[in-house]
């Protein structure tokens, strides 16, 4: 088959909902309604269609579907799903080229991974293959695509998920995006009643929030002006409405505070480090004003979040850092944790788990991560009953080597005898409103003797047999006689 036979228009797809790329971008708050739109390479133009109908200023060109489209500039360029389809490693470059000339804000680039060839029938053809329908695919490692885009175009690309960079025009966005990453957790707070503060709890709601996540009061102009008006019509001042909040709350719940943002910005300004780290005056204003008050400078934080960088390169340290964690499940190889804990973890151990996360980006419906202390490998796996299943079972995983700045994937959605959870509140944090429903369980299911033998429960099938044999089943997340 001749290159210029390669069918390209077959690869254009039918969708009911908004591609990957796309929706990966909306859920990382980078897509909103004042902001233009074009997909470089629409296809169909489901895209432009669905996000249309919710008020976007959207356009579209395929060289198929809608040859005749003027490609125009827009805030943001999706180039989804168009850079594995052509055969020409030239001609691959120059349409990356082509939407990043585009692309006044972001370009969203997509493409398909390794793993997506396993199952795939067909011949080799240039650096790619050609499938049974006529079509061209390359595949890419999630860190030959991040290269390959940095060496085309000279710009670090972001990785927002795994097959997905972002890249953005203005390095403020980019630190912005880069700071939202970071795994945010406060410990819950009690509020002593007070007449004058339950009276204004609404009012006092946006200023609360602010001390919160910044552990600072805010600055003028950093609350919205409403917000501070009626702040200072309840209150009179905001220095006497952050007097109010500091008075019905206790010192220690500010000083916990204060270590988790803290370790929110070490674990941000190291991940920094990854690009070309940004200069004080390109950081978002929010987060400047934070290190300034809770480091001093920028320049200690920027000190210390190196030192954690260089920490995480220490296998001891790590092994150390995980056996003491208050956080997570222990095994002889690593320490698992819930999605929803990961910020309660260390800030080395946060720092190592974002080392991987530059690699990889965010890692759709991953519940639980994996933190091995024998090799530098962090795995995101993906257990979708969770919640709902009392022992959910594993449906896939993702695995990063930082030493070998690897990407890999595993299904187990066709196993027959899948791993699976016990003793689900072992991995969540010690406030998750979930443990005491868990912690019923594992005590019933100890008492029914279902863990005497731990090397024969591990898996489906295993568990099953456990279970026949001690005539017990569940109902929810209760133990009942069969």
């Amino acid at each position: 088959m001749s290159q210029q036979t390669v069918a390209r228009h077959k690869t254009a797809l039918s969708r009911t909902a908004l591609s990957r790329p796309m929706a990966t971008a909306l859920s990382d708050g980078l897509l909103d309604p004042t902001c233009s739109v074009f997909d470089y390479g629409c296809g169909k133009g489901d895209d432009i269609r669905h996000l249309r109908s919710s008020g976007y200023e959207v356009g579209g060109w395929d060289p198929t579907h809608r040859p005749n489209a003027h490609r125009t500039p827009a805030k943001v360029v999706n180039l989804g799903y168009v850079l594995n389809v052509i055969e020409r490693p030239n001609e691959r470059a120059d349409v990356l080229r082509a939407a990043w000339a585009l692309a006044e804000d972001l370009l969203i680039v997509s493409a398909r991974m390794n793993w997506d060839a396993r199952d795939l029938v067909g011949r080799p053809m240039g650096d790619g293959l050609v499938t049974r329908t006529g079509t061209f695919q390359k595949f890419y490692d999630q860190n030959e695509l991040s290269g390959w885009i940095e060496e085309t175009l000279g710009i670090k690309p972001h990785a927002a998920a795994p097959g997905i960079f972002y890249l953005f025009r203005d390095e403020a966005a980019a630190q912005r995006f880069v700071a939202s990453r970071v795994y945010t957790y406060r410990p819950r707070v009690r509020i002593d009643p007070q007449e004058h503060y339950e009276a204004n709890k609404e009012i006092l709601q946006p200023l609360f929030d602010f001390m919160r996540n910044h552990a600072r009061a805010p600055s003028p102009g950093e609350l919205p002006l409403e917000q501070s008006e009626a702040i200072r019509e309840a209150l009179g001042s905001l220095g006497r409405a952050q007097r109010l909040v500091r008075q019905v709350t206790d010192d220690a719940y500010w000083d916990q505070v204060t270590i988790q943002r803290r370790a929110e910005l070490l674990t941000y300004v190291a991940l920094s480090r990854f690009g070309r780290r940004p200069r004080f005056s390109q950081l978002d204003k929010p987060v400047a004003k934070d290190l300034r008050a809770l480091f001093g400078n920028y320049q200690e934080a920027c000190v210390q979040a190196d030192r954690l960088l260089l920490a995480c390169g220490d296998q001891p340290m790590l092994y150390v850092n995980a056996r003491g964690s208050r956080i997570g499940k222990q095994t002889p190889s690593a320490l698992y944790v819930h999605r929803s804990a990961l910020g309660e973890l260390s800030p080395l151990l946060q720092v190592y788990e974002g080392c991987a996360r530059v690699l990889v980006g965010t890692v759709e419906h991953a519940t639980m991560v994996k933190l091995s202390v024998t090799e530098p490998q962090v795995s995101y796996l993906v257990y979708p009953q969770f919640d709902q299943d009392p022992h959910p079972t594993l449906q896939s995983a993702i695995t990063v080597n930082l030493r070998k700045l690897s990407v890999d994937w595993r299904d187990y959605s066709r196993s027959e005898s899948p791993p699976l959870l016990h003793r689900k509140e072992e991995f969540l944090g010690p406030d998750d409103p979930r443990r005491s429903l868990y912690e019923r369980l594992t005590r019933s299911e100890m008492k029914a003797g279902l863990y005497e033998h731990p090397e024969r429960i591990g898996t489906l099938r295993g568990w099953q047999a456990t279970l026949e044999g001690a005539g017990v089943r569940f109902q929810g997340h209760r133990l009942v006689r069969a």
